[in-house]
């Protein structure tokens, strides 16, 4: 008995300063993606938009890590009841952990778990936020944030993660959150968005970005920080998987966006800088849920097909008429199935788990498996969404009025605009004689 008490001892995890520290940069890195985000987006609206664009991710940061403080990661994380949600108590105002207590059979304290997954909770309902740009009240949208990530976000990250989650036990493979991030947040937006309607002159008036180096910056800071996100996920890098992730990561993200440049080539006549930008997005959202489990040469191939599939979904609001502002059906939902579908075809059953893909001789059980997981998420998120925006609409009303909206969001919402196009060319003299001209052309060059 003294020997087995001895060897069990010995099994048991220990914390490891090395897999802490790289845990808690990770998380630095995930924060990082939602000021990223929020440059993405603030970059493609019009002029009068890009402020509010910019609050709608920042204020993310202040209410989800509130929430999850006080009671989401209990939700998200504790003790499972009936395979749907959550609870620990202890986890309550995570007033009850040690600073040195585990997470759960791993190397790593739970507080820094914690504050892992918090990033994710961060900025999942901020990648909602480019569905409903220039036409929020912003008051309607932090309250929409705090219901949203407790009715929708807390639930389904423990129906995918959490152990005892139904997604979970079922077997479904998502590695850092295609299901539980982009498809929800991806179905989310167009929940809302079927409930507030389109913008005043949407395929009608010219609605281009009106800053493309803010894009690009937005793009580059989002694909930095997702090594964070996707390596991070396993939680430690003592066995080289979060290392495959890492390299899947950056292979799947380049073929993305050499596929969506390839594809805008053929079908627009140009490469551009937003096609650039929007194909490594795809790309990263693709192999979230699926570098766990392919190879490289299979992450080539969820980039190439998420870049082109996804590229060619974003006219589709067009073609349905449903006003998606930033393309975020076209880019997450759509490139969240993708990647969570694809996991059935290409996990090599040698990587993060055993469970092999129907190229490499698992049959279709594991693609069934996902699938599921796809449509639960998508179903359950885009119901609760639109119930959601339809009560928040009908008692205090999600949307500016039409002037507002036409004379800009920023103004009225903040008390600011962006960039002060006044200033421009110092004194009066020169203000009346060149400066007319060079604001006017400025106006129309970013289509404000």
């Amino acid at each position: 008995m003294a020997s087995a008490i001895t060897t069990l001892a010995a099994d048991a995890p220990t914390l490891s300063s090395a897999n802490t520290g790289f845990m808690l940069i990770c998380s630095a890195l995930v924060m990082l993606m939602t000021p990223g985000l929020a440059f993405f987006y603030g970059g493609m609206v019009r002029v009068k938009s890009s402020l509010n664009m910019l609050m709608m991710s920042f204020i993310s940061l202040g209410i989800v890590t509130i929430l999850w403080v006080l009671y989401g990661f209990s939700l998200a994380f504790g003790a499972d009841s009936g395979s749907l949600i959550g609870w620990t108590s202890d986890y309550v105002g995570l007033s009850g952990i040690g600073i040195t207590e585990l997470w759960d059979g791993y190397t790593i304290p739970v507080y820094v778990f914690a504050v892992f997954q918090l990033m994710f909770a961060i900025i999942t309902p901020a990648l909602i936020s480019g569905a409903l740009a220039d036409r929020v009240k912003f008051s309607a949208w932090a309250l929409f944030i705090t219901l949203w990530v407790t009715v929708v976000y807390f639930p389904v990250a423990h129906w995918v993660w959490g152990a005892g989650g139904w997604l979970f036990e079922l077997g479904v493979i998502d590695f850092a959150g295609g299901t539980a991030v982009h498809i929800n947040a991806g179905a989310a937006a167009l929940g809302v968005i079927l409930v507030i309607g389109k913008r005043v002159g949407f395929k009608k008036d010219p609605m281009r970005p009106h800053s493309l180096p803010l894009v690009m910056l937005g793009a580059g800071l989002l694909w930095f920080g997702w090594f964070g996100f996707n390596a991070g996920s396993w939680l430690g890098n003592d066995d080289g998987v979060g290392a495959v992730m890492f390299v899947n990561t950056q292979v799947a993200t380049a073929a993305a966006m050499l596929a969506w440049l390839g594809y805008e080539k053929l079908r627009h006549g140009s490469f551009t800088t937003l096609g650039a930008a929007s194909g490594a997005v795809a790309g990263l959202v693709a192999i979230t849920p699926s570098g766990g489990s392919c190879s490289p040469l299979g992450a080539i191939a969820i980039g190439v097909i998420a870049g082109v599939v996804c590229a060619m979904a974003v006219g589709l609001k067009y073609k349905f008429g449903y006003d998606d502002s930033l393309d975020v059906i076209g880019v997450h939902l759509v490139g969240g199935v993708i990647g969570s579908l694809l996991v059935g075809l290409f996990a090599t059953g040698g990587v993060q788990s055993d469970a092999a893909g129907l190229f490499y001789g698992g049959g279709l059980e594991q693609l069934g498996k996902q699938a599921v997981g796809v449509f639960a998420v998508l179903a359950y998120s885009l119901v609760a969404s639109a119930v959601l925006a339809f009560l928040l609409d009908k008692t205090i009303g999600m949307r500016v009025t039409e002037d507002d909206e036409v004379s800009g969001i920023d103004q009225v919402e903040h008390a600011e605009t962006a960039y002060d196009f006044s200033g421009a060319g110092g004194g009066s003299s020169s203000r009346s004689t060149a400066g007319p001209a060079p604001v006017a052309a400025a106006s129309k060059k970013v289509d404000a």
